[in-house]
């Protein structure tokens, strides 16, 4: 049971990890100005908030996401990347749309790594 959780989060946080170095490479508007090192950092940030901050809010705002249809959840996700975006110096998102664009990439990997 245990290995199993420790085995998600480490999904969790190398899907971060290639979702944000994805963006970067593929989405004109997602700047990274940091090293290799910076990059695990913000995809181990970002790995541990999807692990163990997002199901709080999803539980949280579940009658939203029933409102919604679960577009809900993806403006949760939507604020997820912005909370990285605003907290570490080395990436920058200039616009909407690149982080509407960074985070249907990050969504889409993380649902890959979860069905690993």
């Amino acid at each position: 049971m245990i290995a199993d959780k420790g085995r998600k989060l480490i999904l969790q946080i190398i899907a971060g990890t290639v979702g944000i170095w994805l963006a970067k490479e593929f989405i004109e508007g997602v700047i990274f100005t940091g090293s290799l090192q910076d990059l695990l950092i913000i995809g181990v940030a970002l790995g541990l908030i999807n692990f163990f901050i997002k199901p709080i809010l999803d539980l949280i705002t579940l009658p939203l996401r029933i409102l919604t249809l679960g577009l809900f959840g993806f403006l949760i996700n939507t604020g997820i990347v912005w909370t990285i975006d605003i907290l570490f110096k080395e990436l920058n998102i200039v616009g909407l749309f690149p982080l509407l664009w960074t985070t249907l990439i990050v969504w889409i990997i993380s649902i890959i790594a979860s069905r690993l």
